[in-house]
């Protein structure tokens, strides 16, 4: 079984400036540069055969490539279950154009459809059970995040290893656009 998701790399520059918002909430899991990306399809545990026929079908997407921005920031959970902070990415056709290839490449492979509506991010940190408040002052202290437009020219199948400091990803195959 290996675990896999499709994503785009957010280029260490960009990375950078994230790493800078980096601070101010007690017990989070902040994410290092190398783990930093824009999801496009979480596949999950797969056997091999299965793993295989996914890496097949996003081999077989044709894009374009992407100019993207990063804007604003947010959290998924509510209350005490806050359970991440990220980054949002600005609106763009193109990109989820690329999100809905990936889903449909991954359906063909026989994964089952992602029910949940995709919104584009880049996870910052991990929570647990922080103070919602302090979780409030830290998106609004952090809200007017904007990055400079990047380029966007191939996406990637990254596996996840989980280790004692959280989980590793690792390039597995790169698709150009």
């Amino acid at each position: 079984m290996i675990r896999l998701f499709a994503a785009l790399h957010v280029p260490d520059d960009i990375g950078e400036g994230l790493l800078r918002r980096q601070h101010g909430l007690e017990g989070a899991a902040w994410r290092p540069l190398e783990a930093l990306h824009i999801t496009l399809k979480f596949a999950g545990e797969l056997r091999e055969d299965v793993a295989d026929d996914f890496d097949a079908e996003l081999a077989t997407i044709s894009g374009e490539a992407l100019t993207l921005e990063l804007a604003g920031v947010g959290h998924f959970g509510e209350g005490e279950d806050i359970h991440a902070v990220w980054a949002g990415v600005e609106e763009n056709a193109a990109l989820r154009r690329l999100a809905k290839a990936c889903e449909s490449a991954a359906r063909r492979a026989g994964l089952p459809a992602d029910t949940r509506v995709y919104r584009p991010h880049v996870t910052l940190a991990y929570l647990k059970r922080p103070v919602p408040d302090d979780v409030a002052r830290w998106i609004q202290a952090n809200n007017l995040l904007r990055s400079p437009p990047f380029r966007v020219t191939s996406f990637g199948l990254y596996s996840s290893h989980q280790t004692s400091e959280g989980s590793r990803y690792r390039l597995e195959r790169e698709y150009p656009l």
